[in-house]
């Protein structure tokens, strides 16, 4: 409750603030309440939303949209504010100077005036993210891309040149909102007619009976060689709060047996051989291993158990972090890693070839799409879902689909 008061307090300020800019620029009354009004209204469908919010409801549904709503006045405030003092600051230098180097008393005192230009400027600009979570909200977070890749490999057994891979990530199911559109989604995957379909992790937000109404669309999902799963951080229950240890742990006992309802074979760092005219490559699954406070249940240790060194692996791991600090470094040479869980912070700019950019690099080296140290790849996949802000902008719900190649072959 702190923290929503000192929220709303900061927010308040912050729209005070940048009314100065609406204020210089629009001289109607009407205007001026219509920018009231909407900043409350935000402020008061989320407070509302929050208090009525029940403990294990998790931030979905209508309280997500509220939340979503005033993160796009709070950075429209935001982006206001920090043009605003840019330009006080240099009113305040102005009239200091004019006090010191002008003798004339009536100069001196004349405080400049806030100019039109700067406003303009602030509130064009403050409307870019604004608008771009707003959209996100209502058409970004179900507007599936399909992302195709080629890797090349020396050692790719002859028989797998081609093998196509369809790959997805972070579900999510609880925050999902529109069945239509999440059925289209799962069509859209269908319809790559890929060898195997692998999801690599976060099929809930919270609890396994969020999947429930989800279970017969994501049953769709077919692929010749079978569909491979693995758990992510999400799917464990450590973000809610369970009346004992055994119902936490009946939970993930529903997920996994949910999971495998729907035709996943679920790998809990185990192994399994895929086929073709003879030969084989490795599939290995860990669970949910990640750096900076998250579950590291992945033991690749174990996953590792029964294959051979010179066998050509595939592996899935939710976290990207876990290739960097583990994978790379193994005596195993791990030919493809897939992966999940950044979400590419669900909002940035990408252009193939110009610009790739999103808040999540901050925290991961590798937060999108493929990337290769070591002579070993790795695809981090954008995700299916959303969670928390309810939308996705820039950085688009993704399909990723791998064709493997030999090198040589044609």
């Amino acid at each position: 409750m702190s923290r929503l008061i000192i929220l709303g307090i900061l927010y308040s300020v912050l729209a005070i603030y940048g009314f100065q800019a609406f204020r210089t620029l629009f001289r109607s009354p009407w205007m001026h309440w219509a920018y009231g009004i909407l900043f409350l209204g935000a402020l008061v469908f989320l407070v509302v939303k929050v208090m009525t919010l029940q403990a294990n409801d998790g931030f979905r549904g209508t309280v997500a949209v509220a939340g979503g709503i005033f993160a796009a006045f709070f950075m429209l405030a935001l982006v206001l504010g920090f043009f605003l003092l840019l330009e006080d600051l240099i009113r305040l230098l102005g009239f200091g100077y004019n006090k010191i180097a002008t003798w004339s008393s009536e100069e001196a005192t004349h405080f400049p005036s806030r100019r039109k230009f700067i406003s303009a400027l602030a509130l064009g600009l403050a409307s870019l993210p604004f608008g771009a979570m707003l959209y996100g909200m209502y058409r970004g977070k179900y507007n599936y891309q399909v992302l195709k890749y080629e890797l090349e490999f020396d050692d790719l057994p002859d028989a797998f040149h081609n093998y196509q891979i369809t790959q997805i990530s972070d579900v999510h199911s609880g925050s999902f909102d529109d069945y239509n559109k999440v059925s289209y989604g799962v069509d859209l995957i269908n319809e790559q007619q890929s060898d195997v379909i692998f999801f690599t992790g976060d099929l809930v937000n919270n609890k396994s009976d969020e999947m429930h109404p989800w279970k017969d669309v994501f049953s769709r999902l077919e692929a010749k060689d079978g569909k491979f799963s693995i758990l992510g951080n999400h799917d464990y229950g450590d973000y809610a709060s369970w009346p004992t240890e055994e119902a936490k742990a009946q939970n993930l006992e529903d997920l996994k047996n949910l999971q495998r309802d729907m035709g996943f074979d679920l790998m809990l760092n185990t192994n399994r051989y895929l086929e073709k005219d003879g030969q084989k490559i490795a599939l290995l699954g860990v669970e949910n291993w990640g750096r900076g406070g998250f579950k590291k249940a992945g033991d690749l240790g174990k996953a590792k158990e029964g294959i051979h060194k010179d066998d050509f692996k595939i592996l899935l791991s939710h976290d990207p972090s876990h290739w960097e600090d583990v994978v790379l470094q193994d005596d195993y040479h791990f030919h493809l890693t897939l992966s999940g869980h950044t979400h590419g912070m669900q909002f940035g700019v990408e252009i193939p070839g110009w610009v790739k950019w999103s808040p999540a690099k901050w925290r991961y080296k590798y937060w999108a799409g493929i990337y290769k140290e070591l002579d070993q790849f790795i695809n981090v996949n954008r995700g299916f879902g959303f969670i928390g802000y309810p939308g996705r902008f820039g950085i688009w719900p993704e399909i990723s689909v791998i064709t493997l190649k030999k090198k040589g072959l044609t």
